[in-house]
């Protein structure tokens, strides 16, 4: 009887942890782009676009989308983990160097947190977001055709106050996974 227990102990927390690593690390992703010590990986899922976001920092990273000048009118999506647990900002782009949260602004959330991990000095962050929001403090992402994407990650401390420790920007096609530097 007791080592029967034991092995129905084994086997849930085997289940658990196959369940936790799937659901953290277990999305396969269509495209991947490096930009020195940050990568982006996107997988489009229907009418949202699954994302994971993985940098050498114990910081947070970040992603925006389609500014029209600098930062400016870019949808935002930044992150970080502390203690484990991964936290998640829906922003917008204010002005050509600043953004606010959607929610501070009168808009909504609306990426959906997939999970995050830190783990040997990277910290990886995965959320879905939809291609079309009905937020006005979303653009439109196109799958078809180039979008602008800038890829940040900020310096070894859990805070979206600080400012980033290195950022780019590039074109991408979600499409086809085509980038280059703007």
């Amino acid at each position: 009887m007791r080592n029967k227990s034991r092995a129905c102990l084994v086997s849930a927390w085997c289940f658990l942890m196959i369940f936790f690593v799937t659901a953290v690390h277990g999305a396969d992703y269509s495209h991947e782009v490096k930009a020195k010590k940050i990568s982006f990986s996107w997988r489009v899922d229907g009418d949202r676009l699954a994302v994971r976001l993985s940098a050498k920092t114990t910081g947070w990273v970040g992603i925006g989308f389609n500014p029209s000048e600098e930062m400016k009118d870019a949808n935002f999506i930044l992150g970080y983990v502390k203690k484990g647990k991964a936290k998640l900002t829906d922003e917008f782009g204010v002005g050509e160097t600043k953004h606010s949260p959607d929610k501070k602004l009168g808009g909504g959330v609306d990426a959906v947190l997939v999970g995050g991990s830190e783990e040997g000095g990277i910290t990886t962050l995965e959320f879905t977001i939809p291609l079309q929001s009905k937020d006005k403090y979303d653009s439109e992402i196109k799958v078809e055709g180039d979008t602008v994407v800038l890829l940040a990650y900020g310096p070894g401390r859990d805070s979206f106050r600080t400012r980033h420790k290195y950022r780019t920007a590039l074109k991408v096609n979600l499409a086809t996974g085509a980038s280059s530097p703007l």
